[in-house]
């Protein structure tokens, strides 16, 4: 699915503001709300919106220490990743190519080795206090690549996409979206 450049005004307006109204979006990019509409929901669809957000103030909202924790001893990542995603007190978590996990959160100051104990494990962390933390998305020099839900290479323009069980796949190239299908209807079945 290839993005035009109305696409990434509508995503840098939306990374702005979600709540924006798409009849308000639709004046900044020169189409009318409902064409805009079409278009989200076209990049949902797609995967490439995957959510609306809120962004809070975090200083407004509760007290505590902003805390950034570097994992030193993960044990199972995927055990590690789901425990800290389900972790009411976490905030963002960024595991690297080499496997490192680190983790954002807020919690109270006492209880700062407490908290990261209970999440990872005693002594298995580093902690970092946070004097600030700044998040915004943005889609500003970034490009948009749909991977093969088959191979994982990138997508192109003469890429095929397929809807299955309500689901929209994306393809490189017609042999991936032929063995793609095949399995999918085996395990259909």
């Amino acid at each position: 699915m290839p993005l035009d450049e109305t696409d990434f005004e509508i995503l840098s307006l939306l990374a702005e503001d979600a709540r924006r109204p798409y009849s308000e979006i639709g004046e900044a990019v020169d189409r009318s709300g409902p064409a805009v509409s079409q278009r989200v929901t076209r990049l949902r669809e797609s995967g490439l919106v995957d959510g609306f957000t809120v962004r809070l103030n975090r200083d407004r909202l509760s007290a505590g220490v902003d805390i950034l924790v570097t994992v030193t001893d993960p044990g199972d990542l995927g055990t590690l990743r789901a425990r800290l995603a389900d972790a009411e007190s976490v905030e963002g978590v960024f595991t690297s190519a080499d496997e490192t996990v680190r983790f954002t959160g807020r919690t109270a100051a006492a209880d700062v080795h407490a908290w990261a104990s209970e999440l990872v494990g005693e002594d298995a962390f580093e902690i970092e206090l946070l004097d600030s933390v700044e998040w915004e998305p943005s889609v500003a020099g970034s490009g948009f690549a749909v991977a093969c839900a088959e191979c994982s290479n990138t997508v192109s323009s003469e890429g095929e996409s397929v809807r299955l069980g309500g689901e929209t796949y994306h393809f490189c190239c017609p042999s991936c979206r032929a063995r793609f299908e095949e399995r999918y209807e085996q395990l259909s079945e």
